[in-house]
């Protein structure tokens, strides 16, 4: 904790960093994630680095990275304490102002170290508008606002209502959006929201998709030890929150087991969430626990060579107002493996995934598990998807498109860095 004077004294030396700081030199705050777990955001981070910015992130400490501080392929960490956790409403609004206390001494802190031109935001929560208005007015930094999820939406989904928080919740948004100087999102439905609801001019929303780098995926070796002794092996990549459909497909794989009788298809879920731990219990309930693993939160090389020894990969995240505009990062990675996958009918990820993954109509656990054996069982199929998939992975939905369009956001926000030699692409979306 700092002290008033430590803070007093931050400011007054971000007063004289300002006066002398250059183009070329980028804040980005997450509050969800720490990074590097966040992908989108360590994707990005990296890219800028590369490109020539001075990059800073403020995120929260977990998962394994604690350091309040760490220099990581040039970008520069810091961490604050994550504070109270869980799954109220008041609880969240909680964590979200001890997390906002410290990105903005944090901001200071890297303010004074190492300087900025845009403070990059990253939701949930649409909160950090407040701390880029006070750079905006007294520093004249420029704010980029980098929707990850629909807060609204996501509100909605949580808790089944559309109350007073969620008029607030559509509040915050458009102020956030309002106080911007551009926008990035992950698909052109949310482009479109950001326009239409927002009121964004729509040349400064840029589309920049959460695609993985290509060179990681195409060198993977499948890590063959995961498959154990089953004759299928079905995978799953992503967070387990309320949202995100893991107990549907926990609940499919006791009717492929128990009422398909199909004890030849064993189950791996990679990731982490607050919802890991009761997932884990509700396998044992149903009596699967030699059926399903999970194989907790994997980074880097070892999370594609284990998806690569899947034979299909899963997206059971159910119909809802939220999921049905998202683009899943999972989708771009089964695509990328070749993995073919299962998935419910939602529409952008429909749009995404085109002819790679298999749609099944009725959100339920029975529907799902059943639409998974039948994608086993079609070895033809499965060959077009996985073609298919790779095909629109290394055409459509490369990072290096994405890229030019991240950079094309920060040239026309930060015009000096352009002058400075930094490629500038227009907007490829």
């Amino acid at each position: 904790m700092f002290s008033l004077t430590e803070v007093g004294a931050m400011v007054l030396s971000a007063n004289i960093s300002a006066a002398g700081d250059t183009a070329g030199a980028v804040l980005i705050i997450v509050e969800n994630l720490p990074v590097p777990t966040d992908r989108r955001v360590w994707t990005q981070a990296t890219a800028l680095h590369h490109a020539g910015y001075t990059v800073s992130v403020i995120c929260p400490k977990g998962r394994g990275y604690d350091k309040g501080y760490e220099q990581m392929d040039g970008v520069h960490i810091y961490r604050h304490p994550r504070g109270v956790e869980g799954s109220g409403a008041l609880t969240y609004l909680l964590e979200y102002t001890v997390a906002l206390f410290w990105q903005f001494v944090l901001s200071l802190k890297v303010l004074s170290r190492h300087g900025f031109d845009i403070l990059h935001a990253c939701n949930p929560p649409d909160l950090i508008f407040l701390i880029a208005l006070f750079y905006k007015v007294f520093f004249g930094k420029k704010f980029l606002f980098d929707q990850h999820d629909p807060a609204p939406e996501l509100y909605e989904v949580k808790f089944g209502r559309q109350d007073f928080l969620y008029r607030l919740l559509l509040l915050l948004e458009r102020w956030t959006f309002r106080s911007a100087d551009g926008s990035l999102v992950t698909n052109p439905t949310l482009k479109r929201q950001a326009v239409e609801r927002g009121g964004m001019p729509p040349d400064r929303v840029w589309i920049v998709r959460s695609v993985p780098e290509l060179g990681r995926f195409s060198r993977v070796k499948p890590e063959l030890s995961v498959r154990r002794d089953c004759r299928y092996l079905v995978g799953y990549v992503g967070m387990m929150a309320e949202q995100d459909g893991v107990d549907l497909l926990v609940k499919a794989m006791e009717h492929i087991v128990k009422r398909l009788h199909r004890t030849d298809i064993a189950c791996l879920i990679i990731g982490d969430g607050p919802e890991a731990d009761r997932l884990r219990a509700l396998t044992s309930e149903l009596g699967i626990t030699d059926k399903v693993e999970f194989a907790g939160y994997i980074s880097g090389d070892p999370l594609p060579a284990m998806l690569a020894a899947c034979d299909i990969g899963v997206v059971p995240d159910p119909p809802n107002a939220c999921n049905v505009v998202m683009s899943m990062i999972k989708v771009f990675e089964y695509m990328a493996l070749g993995l073919p996958f299962v998935l419910f009918d939602l529409a952008q990820a429909r749009v995404d995934a085109g002819d790679a993954g298999l749609v099944v109509a009725e959100p339920t656990p029975r529907a799902l598990g059943e639409g998974i054996v039948a994608l086993l069982e079609d070895e033809a199929g499965r060959e077009r998807m996985r073609n298919y998939g790779r095909e629109r992975a290394y055409g459509a939905f490369q990072w290096e498109l994405e890229k030019r369009s991240l950079l094309a956001a920060y040239t026309t926000l930060a015009p000096r860095r352009a002058r400075a030699g930094t490629p500038a692409d227009a907007n490829p979306h």
